[in-house]
């Protein structure tokens, strides 16, 4: 049995972190389904930008959504989409087999949008009703912007990946933004089975302390963090708020792992596979870690049943000066601005091939 395969068995669902007209057409998509247990994808705007780069498969669409006289964002989403799609195609059989649990994929919202609340509203409705496939998920920042628009979103039974979590603090605002969505539902009479991730980022933590950090606290914090959020993830799930709303037919809000490519290159290449290995969880990969992940991962059992010993080591991180409530600020500001960076670069890339061709 493969490691893939004893995860998924564990109970955590293993997405892939990424998505190309390659992966699509070769049928390799098809093949990480059905024999690396894979469950879902997501995407963000990075992913796209090297897609479309580095592919010539998007040139005639390009060329014939211009002649159309469609451009910029508008080019971009109908670039995504189609992708996207046949992604959700792919994943139907999953998503009808776990009665909507798994099988998702997910398409991010315009990062430009990150500090306009109505503006994120409009667009999620309106990307959502484009991509017309049930197992979509429209991906917002958890920022202080982002939450209202979760909410309401939500309310408007929109399926939403939260993103840009970095700590316990943002996840439980998150949380709290789906539940007040859902209770809302509820009240109005509505179907509170609104399904909905948030997505905690590991690696970076131990990129931003790498240089800072004791060398016996390398790679340490971002598991740690995570552990931590964990803890708080199974307090909501078994508080009166949250089983109250399970007892209208609500769902859970899935924690899921991102950004779990491991970037040092000392450490090992599944670390934050086998370290955050734990049901009711999704872990979504890049592909090479996925690979890795079959070839060579140990774990198979959950590892955070109890949150491991990660307030000794948070504690540990504070003795050597590092704030983690201060960096957990800062990687979700220097996320939200590495991800309009991304779009810009994105644009940019789509308007050059269009001049190109």
């Amino acid at each position: 049995m493969k490691p893939t395969e004893r995860l998924s068995n564990l109970g955590q669902s293993l997405w892939l972190d990424n998505i190309t007209r390659e992966l699509l057409s070769t049928g390799t998509l098809k093949r990480y389904i059905d024999d690396l247990s894979v469950r879902g994808l997501t995407s963000n705007p990075t992913i796209f930008d090297h897609a479309v780069r580095k592919s010539a498969q998007y040139d005639d669409q390009i060329r014939a959504l211009i002649r159309d006289g469609i451009c910029g964002e508008d080019l971009f989403f109908h670039l995504a989409i189609d992708d996207l799609r046949q992604a959700a195609d792919l994943f139907r059989t999953v998503h009808e087999r776990t009665c909507g649990v798994d099988g998702w994929v997910s398409l991010e919202l315009s990062p430009l949008l990150a500090r306009d609340t109505q503006a994120s509203i409009r667009s999620a409705v309106e990307l959502h009703a484009q991509t017309d496939r049930p197992n979509v998920f429209i991906k917002i920042p958890g920022t202080a912007e982002g939450l209202p628009a979760i909410e309401e979103s939500v309310f408007s039974g929109i399926p939403v990946n939260v993103t840009l979590l970095f700590s316990r603090e943002q996840y439980l605002a998150a949380a709290g933004a789906y539940m007040r969505g859902i209770e809302r539902r509820i009240a109005a009479g509505l179907d509170p089975a609104v399904a909905s991730v948030a997505s905690l980022f590991v690696s970076r933590w131990d990129v931003a302390v790498h240089d800072s950090a004791p060398p016996g606290l390398r790679n340490r914090l971002g598991v740690a963090i995570a552990c931590h959020t964990h803890r708080a993830y199974l307090e909501v799930l078994a508080s009166e708020r949250f089983r109250r709303i399970q007892n209208e037919g609500g769902r859970p809000q899935r924690l899921l792992w991102a950004s779990t490519g491991t970037k040092d290159p000392e450490a090992s290449d599944v670390l934050y596979v086998e370290s955050l290995a734990a049901p009711l969880t999704v872990n979504t990969m890049p592909e090479a870690t996925l690979l890795a992940t079959a070839d060579h991962a140990s774990s198979t059992s959950s590892v955070l049943s109890d949150g491991g010993d990660c307030n000794e080591t948070l504690a540990e991180f504070a003795s050597a000066g590092i704030n983690v409530d201060d960096l957990a600020a800062r990687l979700q500001v220097e996320g939200a601005r590495s991800f309009v960076d991304s779009w810009n670069e994105l644009l940019a890339c789509i308007k050059e091939k269009g001049t190109q061709l």
